[in-house]
């Protein structure tokens, strides 16, 4: 039985059109500051409860 998915790298036109294509859609590197500032977020918030439930 013969493959039904045609290789992209089959025709090198074909290649450099994908590979273009992948480059372009490649997602940005994004800055980690919204995860780290939203632990730390967090981490003030539990302790603010914990201060305030153990006072």
């Amino acid at each position: 039985m013969s493959d039904q998915h045609i290789d992209p790298a089959g025709n090198t036109q074909q290649f450099r059109a994908f590979a273009q294509r992948s480059e372009q859609e490649a997602p940005s590197k994004k800055s980690p500051l919204l995860p780290i500032v939203a632990v730390i977020a967090v981490v003030v918030i539990i302790g603010v409860a914990a201060f305030l439930l153990l006072r």
